[in-house]
């Protein structure tokens, strides 16, 4: 059921949309009777979501990191919807390794993916809503990217940066249009799951003021909102979704 009425219609654009956060996001705004396209590396994810979800729009193969792949992308969503109106840039990876066993080439890839991939999505968004004067753009960065977190050092280096980035766009390109960057804590996601055996996902959760970690529908459901006009005065935010994780160190209290 639409909870949004002003988002039907709107096109939209999800990378990362094949999967985990991605994927919930793109069903949540097809309940919002809005137009979707999902960009994702995965070729047979892709295949697989686009069977699982008939309503799609359409979906691209691309890398997010490649700037000759995200050109030709968006101008095979210019076909497709003809134009955009949000643009959801959420395709990311992670590894978990101790800082000294990070080599440059994973240094490089997650940087790539996970901010250069924000940087050339947003401009080709950007450049298309620019002709519009209308638009909005929602970048997924990290709790990772405002607190430090061990193992994660290339990671959370490249979430802090999507951060600066949302802030900074947000300031350029305003009045006009409104960036947000969403902080998601733990979510139970397929890259979660295959991150964390289940006694490290128990170890966690003990340490989350709500017990539990968030479930993919819970971020899409705050992407939905920021989207929305009933987020029309929030814009160069790093909103974090997070169960309480970054309020401060929890102890549980006795009743």
């Amino acid at each position: 059921m639409a909870i949004y009425k002003d988002l039907e219609g709107k096109r939209v654009v999800i990378t990362g949309g094949a999967s985990g956060i991605g994927f919930a996001t793109a069903k949540r705004f097809i309940v919002e009777g809005a137009n979707v396209v999902i960009i994702d590396w995965n070729q047979k994810e892709l295949k697989k979501t686009l069977s699982i979800i008939p309503e799609l729009k359409g979906g691209v193969h691309a890398d997010v990191s490649n700037p000759d792949e995200i050109k030709n992308a968006f101008k095979k969503i210019d076909e497709i919807l003809g134009g955009i109106d949000i643009l959801i840039s959420n395709a990311g990876i992670s590894f978990r390794n101790p800082f000294l066993k990070i080599d440059y080439e994973q240094w490089s890839k997650v940087l790539r993916v996970n901010l250069d991939g924000m940087f050339l999505c947003a401009k080709e968004a950007i450049r298309r809503m620019k002709k519009q004067l209308s638009g909005v753009v929602l970048l997924t960065a990290s709790t990772n990217g405002i607190e430090g977190h061990p193992l994660y050092a290339d990671y959370n280096s490249s979430k802090a940066g999507v951060i600066l980035l949302a802030k900074s766009l947000s300031l350029e390109f305003a009045p006009w249009l409104r960036v947000n960057a969403v902080c998601p804590g733990y979510v139970l996601t397929p890259m979660q799951k295959a991150e964390y055996t289940p006694e490290m996902l128990e170890i966690v959760n003990s340490k989350i003021p709500l017990n539990r970690h968030a479930e993919p529908e819970e971020v899409a459901a705050l992407f939905a909102f920021l989207a929305s006009s009933e987020a029309s005065y929030i814009t160069g935010q790093a909103i974090a979704i997070d169960g309480g994780e970054t309020a401060g160190p929890y102890t549980p209290m006795e009743e």
